[in-house]
């Protein structure tokens, strides 16, 4: 994902009276508080797409290593584990 730009475009929004009301009163920006949450519900409903798009792929890595189990596993001077689960 690219950065934000600096780059502002007006936009029309229906916020909650009451909601608006309060945080005028605290002297919040409305404009870059919104801006702000929306950038981490962007990046957040990214990368989970992301992570939906290649659920396959996670899978045939995770039943590879199950079988397989992780390259170079016995020639790790730590942990018990080979990197599939069996003990030393």
């Amino acid at each position: 994902m690219r950065p934000a730009t600096t780059e502002k475009r007006p936009v029309n929004l229906s916020i909650n009276a009451r909601t608006l009301d309060l945080a005028k009163e605290m002297g919040m920006n409305l404009s870059k508080t919104v801006d702000a949450y929306l950038q981490e519900e962007v990046k957040r409903r990214y990368w989970e797409k992301w992570r939906d798009d290649n659920k396959e792929a996670f899978a045939a890595y995770n039943e590879r290593v199950a079988k397989d189990g992780i390259w170079g596993a016995k020639y790790r001077t730590f942990g018990k584990s080979l990197g599939d689960g069996r003990k030393e």
